[in-house]
């Protein structure tokens, strides 16, 4: 059987967590920061786990993590 690709755009984007799960990056945190409010910032600087259903997604696109 031959090995399996990874997808580089999700490996950029999640990282596997020790039990399995999935760590990301909160989204909306790039740009246009003056019209948010200071703990909706400091809210979107720390990451987040996956949800159940988005994990199997991400598992068949990072078969090695």
């Amino acid at each position: 059987m031959p090995k399996l690709k990874t997808n580089k755009a999700a490996s950029k984007r999640f990282k596997a967590t020790a039990t399995g799960k999935f760590k990301k990056n909160s989204s909306f945190a790039g740009h246009i920061m003056t019209k948010k409010n200071t703990k909706r910032k400091r809210r979107l600087r720390h990451s987040q786990l996956l949800d159940k259903a988005d994990t199997q997604k991400v598992r068949k696109l990072l078969p090695y993590a």
